[in-house]
C-alpha cells in the first residue's frame, strides 16, 4: 500500500528547536516523540484548546515530570511564547540527569523554609 503523502515514516527526523540535535520522530519504544531526548525541549506544533495544529511554532520548555497512575512517566512543557501547557510520554532515551533534576526540584526548593522543620 503506497503511503501518503501526510504520513510519517519511522525514519524522518526534525531539528531541536533548542539544542540542533537531529531527533528520530519515533523513539525506541515505536512511539512518536515530539521532543528532544537530549535537552527535553518541544516546539509547539499542536493547540491543545482547540485540537488542531497550533500556528504558534515557539520553543516549549520542560518545565515539570509527573508519574501517573499507571506508572506512566510525563513532561509538562510551557511554551515560551502563549504560555501553553502540555504534557508528552518520557521516553526510554530520554536524558535521565534532566528528568531527575526536574523530579526532585520541589523538593529542593520548596515553597516554605526548611527551617519549619526543626520545630516540629
Amino acid at each position: 500500500m503506497p503511503q501518503s503523502h501526510n504520513s510519517i515514516s519511522k525514519t524522518d527526523t526534525f531539528s531541536c528547536i533548542q539544542c540542533g540535535l537531529t531527533v528520530m520522530t519515533y523513539g525506541p519504544d515505536g512511539d512518536r516523540r515530539n521532543h528532544c531526548p537530549s535537552c527535553l525541549h518541544s516546539r509547539h506544533l499542536f493547540d491543545q484548546v482547540e485540537g488542531g495544529p497550533s500556528d504558534c511554532g515557539m520553543r516549549m520548555a520542560p518545565i515539570s515530570i509527573a508519574v501517573l497512575r499507571s506508572g506512566d512517566w510525563m513532561i509538562f512543557h510551557r511554551c515560551a511564547q502563549c504560555l501553553e501547557l502540555t504534557s508528552d510520554p518520557v521516553s526510554r532515551d530520554d536524558n535521565q540527569l534532566l528528568l531527575m533534576r526536574m523530579a526532585v526540584r520541589p523538593l529542593a526548593q520548596p515553597p516554605f523554609p526548611l527551617e519549619a522543620f526543626g520545630d516540629l
